[in-house]
């Protein structure tokens, strides 16, 4: 499939994330100091790809724009983020996004707003664009330090391109990540059993 065909449709997916209206109080001044950086996973812990290695990029400073259309900046301007991309040789990408939050409580609270951002995403897609249709999955949540949830989305255009994402967030103490799978397909090629391994570990390896 021609790649501008597929950057058209994730355009029409990120015009979508403006629409998210859930807001979170900004940290308070004179919170609880900085702690040590998470950290990240790596390549090899990516569900693995039939075909392709994954390579993955170093860990940047700020918000990754791959996230862009289900979960956004919106409402939560004060926090540091920290990503890193990941990628195979085909069509399939994966990015992961830490924040460290002030208290554990925000942070719980930051955890539910993006999964509440993930949830109603395709909802959201559908309201933006009449040309995109989009179907959400709850995958349900995994036991590892405070939890996590597992969540999928599939999206077609009246073009014809398909894709499908995986999307965990989880939280150990007053850290959140977000931890993103997709390519193009469908639920059908959608590696559930892997990536709630992965987002397993994304979790645990935190600290």
């Amino acid at each position: 499939m021609p790649k501008h065909v597929r950057a058209s449709a994730l355009t029409a997916l990120a015009v979508a994330a403006l629409a998210a209206g859930s807001v979170l109080t900004a940290p308070a001044a004179g919170a609880a100091p900085k702690a040590a950086a998470p950290k990240f996973l790596s390549a090899s812990q990516l569900p693995p790809h039939p075909t392709s290695a994954w390579t993955a990029g170093p860990v940047t400073e700020g918000f990754p724009e791959g996230l862009g259309f289900c979960v956004s900046t919106e409402g939560v301007p004060s926090y540091d983020y920290r990503h890193r991309e990941f990628r195979t040789d085909l069509d399939t990408g994966a990015v992961q996004l830490t924040v460290v939050a002030d208290t554990a409580a925000l942070a719980k609270a930051l955890a539910k707003h993006y999964d509440d951002l993930i949830r109603t995403c395709a909802d959201r897609i559908e309201q933006n664009d009449p040309d995109v249709e989009a179907e959400g999955r709850d995958y349900g949540t995994l036991p590892v330090e405070e939890g996590a949830r597992v969540r999928g989305l599939h999206t077609k255009t009246s073009w014809g391109a398909t894709d499908i994402s995986l999307l965990s967030v989880g939280r150990d103490g007053r850290t959140v990540t977000v931890v993103q799978w997709g390519q193009m397909g469908d639920f059908g090629d959608a590696p559930v059993a892997a990536f709630k391994k992965t987002t397993t570990t994304a979790v645990n390896k935190l600290y």
